[in-house]
Order: structure tokens, then C-alpha cells, then sequence
């Protein structure tokens, strides 16, 4: 085996990226305090081609240095805006028929695994604060929440780690269907 040179990854332009069919999720990041997570979210949803992210409460935006370094790029590449308040986010989600689902561990949450994604449906896939999570008010406006099974002590995973796992299952049976 031999590693390939990155001229030899087929990666699209920014143009080409733009003009690519995105996969029908749009990420919603609610009141992410780290830069780096937020950079290496874009980053993720450039690789999976999520339509947009929205970025919500503290949650930083472009450009700033520190989410730069993560994303290598991707925020001029995924879609991207700014609400104040993430409930408004939700409701003009919701206003366009997306399902809402939060990634949290709440009761009666469905494992990832067992979320049937359905065809021609889109998804708004929340990501919450790293020491708080998704606030209970967006936990109350979703339509279901989904849990990353863990089976270890820890119990929680970094945002970064969460975001890359629920949005490489999700690219994969939406490309799949």
C-alpha cells in the first residue's frame, strides 16, 4: 500500500462543492462554547455534505482564527447562519418541514442505530452545549432524540466525536436508500 498525495483525492473545488447535492441534514449547534468544535463540525459537514449549519446563542461564527484552524477551510464551503436565540432556529426549521431531532440522552430516546430515516424527509440534527448539552427547551421542541450508544464509564462523548459519528451514519443510509 502506499499513501495517496493529496492531488491524487479527487477533492472537489469550492465551486464544484457548491454546486454538489447535499444530503438532506442541516446541523443546528446550540451554544457550542469551543472554536475547535465548532471548526471541526464545519469540517465534518463538509465531508458528508450537509446542506447548512446553523450556529446558535454563544456559538461563535466565522471567521475567527481558532475556527479556522479546524475547519481548513470548510466554512467557505458549508452554508452557513447566525441566530441569537436557537428555538428561532427550530421554528423556521420546523416552518419548512424538517424533522427535528436532538442528540441527547433523555428518556425514551431512540439509539441511533434503531432511527429509521425516512426517504424525502429532511433533517435538523442538534448539537448541544459541551457541559450543559441541548437545552431542555429545544429538547422539548424536537420530534425525537437520538443517543449515540456508549457503553464505557464515561458516558459522554466530545461534540466533535458526537457530530462525526451521527453525521457519517446518517450520510451513509441517506446514500444508501
Amino acid at each position: 500500500m502506499r499513501k495517496l498525495k493529496n492531488c491524487e483525492l479527487g477533492r472537489k473545488t469550492k465551486e464544484e462543492f457548491k454546486n454538489t447535492e447535499k444530503i438532506p441534514v442541516t446541523v443546528v449547534l446550540d451554544n457550542i462554547r469551543s472554536m475547535n468544535n465548532i471548526g471541526s463540525v464545519f469540517r465534518t459537514s463538509d465531508a458528508f455534505l450537509v446542506e447548512k449549519i446553523f450556529l446558535c446563542g454563544i456559538t461563535a461564527k466565522p471567521p475567527h482564527n481558532d475556527i479556522r484552524k479546524t475547519a481548513l477551510g470548510a466554512t467557505e464551503t458549508v452554508e452557513w447562519k447566525y441566530y441569537e436565540k436557537t428555538e428561532d432556529a427550530i421554528t423556521e426549521l420546523k416552518n419548512k418541514n424538517y424533522k427535528i431531532l436532538s442528540i441527547e440522552q433523555v428518556e425514551n430516546s431512540i439509539l441511533l442505530q434503531n432511527f429509521n430515516i425516512e426517504k424525502n424527509t429532511k433533517y435538523a440534527l442538534i448539537f448541544g452545549n459541551e457541559v450543559k448539552g441541548v437545552q431542555q427547551k429545544i429538547v422539548n421542541m424536537s420530534d425525537y432524540c437520538i443517543e449515540i450508544p456508549q457503553e464505557g464509564t464515561k458516558h459522554s462523548l466530545n461534540i466533535s466525536v458526537s457530530a462525526g459519528i451521527v453525521l457519517w451514519d446518517f450520510y451513509k443510509r441517506i446514500k444508501n436508500n
